[in-house]
């Protein structure tokens, strides 16, 4: 068993309506199986939901990824119900940085008078880890590794590989002129790509009548489709949808990227793609 399933797909702010909900409008996070392995990147508001299902597999043991440290991509974790219940463990990955330490940004948001519940008041046992760049971590029969992304703060990209097949997650990060080295290295092959599709090329570029998009972190689903072919991979993934494009501006973003990569697809809140 090998499967990734969405729980949050937005980038920057959770944006619920009557226009995102066939997309879906928490912020990031990803939960894939391998095999009896449970990971999890990242813990944006999508989050919630996927802790409200994992209370029915307790007691658990998790492995936690995170791409980085903004505050999309951590703001639901003060309410993954399962962090709360004694006998519950969970080892926590992410860059490490020279200022503070996993724990200690975790921490951060949660502090008065942020939130009313600090980290260390959690019951379940938690392991902070953190990682360097290009560190594999052995997960049973799974192999996490991490590339460095082009985004603000250090970000990484982490693929997972298992029985033979690989998926790739890069949440957030800019294209260079050329395409980046570091990422097709790490995608070369794999099953599944999913890719920071946030702009669309008009609104990167400036050309669509507002203010460009350079220098923001961000990239295209263009971008995307490049890295795909270079890297040779099965299916792209678009993700970390744009808050201001709406359930219907998502899927015409898919449905131009599948003219260039037929295996292309807008990822959405509650999708399951089965890797093996």
């Amino acid at each position: 068993m090998f499967y990734v399933r969405f729980w949050g797909v937005r980038g920057s702010l959770p944006i619920p309506g009557p226009s995102t909900v066939k997309i879906g409008g928490n912020t990031p996070c990803i939960e894939v199986r391998a095999g009896s392995e449970i990971l999890i990147f990242d813990a944006g508001s999508g989050i919630r939901n996927l802790g409200l299902r994992l209370m029915k597999e307790m007691p658990l043991v998790a492995r936690m990824f995170f791409t980085h440290f903004h505050w999309d991509h951590i703001q639901g974790f003060p309410f993954f119900g399962p962090a709360f219940i004694k006998g519950n463990r969970f080892d926590l990955f992410g860059a490490r940085k020279l200022s503070s330490t996993l724990a200690d940004t975790l921490s951060g948001q949660m502090n008065f008078p942020n939130f009313p519940v600090s980290l260390e008041e959690m019951a379940a046992q938690m392991n902070f880890h953190d990682l360097h760049e290009g560190e594999a971590v052995a997960c049973g029969d799974a192999v996490i590794t991490n590339a460095e992304l082009n985004h603000p703060g250090r970000c990484f990209a982490y693929r997972v590989d298992f029985g033979g097949h690989a998926i790739v997650i890069a949440s957030d990060t800019e294209h260079y002129s050329c395409i980046d080295a570091k990422l097709v290295a790490l995608a070369d092959g794999a099953d599944v790509l999913i890719y920071d599709s946030m702009y669309t090329p008009e609104e990167y570029a400036g050309t669509n009548g507002a203010s460009p998009k350079t220098g923001w972190g961000h990239s295209t689903w263009k971008e995307g489709v490049k890295v795909a072919k270079a890297a040779n991979v099965r299916q792209l993934v678009l993700y970390h949808h744009d808050p201001d494009h709406d359930d219907e501006q998502v899927l015409r973003i898919e449905s131009e990227a599948k003219k260039l990569f037929p295996e292309s697809i807008a990822a959405y809140e509650g999708q399951v793609i089965s890797i093996a």
